[in-house]
């Protein structure tokens, strides 16, 4: 099923946008952070190209499941996305998911941002992860990081049940030399018994 959307459709729910205390542009992720601000192990995960599935499995020895909480048509509403949103045809779909172990704990939380028309080509199974998705169907793509926060959420510290701040970012996925959707990922403060203190 394609979701359609009209180019005025009012967006009734919302997403779980960080309110930064930093964040870090493409001079950060380019050169990375000092090592006290962020160790390394952290920079690999949020600063690596590779797959954030992917690595939360290594890292927990458990599946990466995934809880689709909102498919929700937002038309050209640019939705308080990060600016590169503008670089995703519209009309537009909001995907919000969890990312969890098989056994129930929640590693990180994610928004994405998909041309309505196209997602399907891209989500044939929506309860996957994207990367087992496209991994499926195997799909060439770049992971372009845009930009880099650490911040509060009321919202993720009740659903992650661990305090804040938390550490996020965005980037864009590229395939054809085009853009073809915009994510949002923070990441629970739980993976530091994998991956150690932040800073």
């Amino acid at each position: 099923m394609t979701v359609t959307a009209q180019s005025q459709t009012p967006v009734s729910t919302t997403w779980h946008r960080l309110h930064p205390l930093w964040q870090g542009d493409e001079t950060e992720i380019q050169t990375g952070l000092p090592h006290e601000q962020l160790s390394p192990a952290w920079q690999i995960l949020l600063l690596g190209d590779g797959s954030p599935t992917r690595h939360l499995q290594l890292l927990t020895r458990e599946p990466t499941e995934v809880d689709v909480i909102d498919m929700s048509p937002i038309g050209m509403n640019r939705d308080r996305a990060p600016g590169q949103i503008s670089a995703i045809p519209g009309p537009r779909l909001r995907r919000q998911v969890w990312l969890r172990t098989a056994s129930g704990q929640r590693l990180a939380y994610a928004t994405s941002w998909w041309e309505a028309s196209h997602v399907d080509d891209y989500l044939q199974n929506r309860s996957l992860p994207i990367w087992a998705s496209l991994a499926q169907l195997r799909t060439e793509l770049y992971r372009d990081i845009q930009g880099l926060y650490y911040g509060h959420s009321q919202a993720l510290e009740e659903a992650f049940e661990q305090p804040g701040p938390f550490w996020g970012r965005h980037y864009l996925f590229w395939h054809h030399k085009r853009p073809f959707t915009l994510i949002y990922e923070v990441f629970s403060p739980y993976l530091i018994q994998y991956l150690g203190p932040t800073g």
